[in-house]
């Protein structure tokens, strides 16, 4: 369960609604009353990519640890940006700045992971324990 990356989950929700309940992600699901007194909408879509970006969040967090299940988290993160980029491409439903901004999260994720994998990694060789 720890090597599945947490995007995968956004992105898999994002597909399903698009495909079975597209209203969905186009319907105001709350608001939010700000101090200007203007209330700030969420409809689906707007709540998919506040929980990627919490997920992205924890994802980084996660590529901090160099144990088996991070490495293979990194390469099911490159699994899932492909997956994403995929239907970006071909399917004219995913044509839209909601998965487009989901997209950039995952891509994020997979830099971000290695990245961090190797920077610890490198640190672990120059200074061995």
């Amino acid at each position: 369960m720890a090597s599945i990356p947490l995007l995968a989950f956004v992105v898999a929700a994002y597909t399903v609604l698009t495909l079975t309940a597209p209203g969905w992600l186009e319907a105001t699901l709350f608001g939010l009353p700000l101090l200007s007194g203007v209330v700030l909408s969420f409809r689906g879509g707007d709540l998919l990519l506040v929980i990627g970006l919490l997920l992205l969040c924890v994802e980084i967090y996660r590529a901090t640890s160099s144990s088996t299940a991070a490495i293979l988290n990194h390469v099911l993160s490159l699994v899932v940006f492909i997956i994403a980029l995929i239907e970006l491409i071909i399917m004219p439903q995913m044509a839209n700045m909601t998965f487009f901004l989901i997209v950039l999260m995952t891509v994020s994720d997979v830099i971000a992971g290695f990245t961090v994998t190797i920077s610890t990694a490198r640190r672990d060789i120059q200074h061995p324990s």
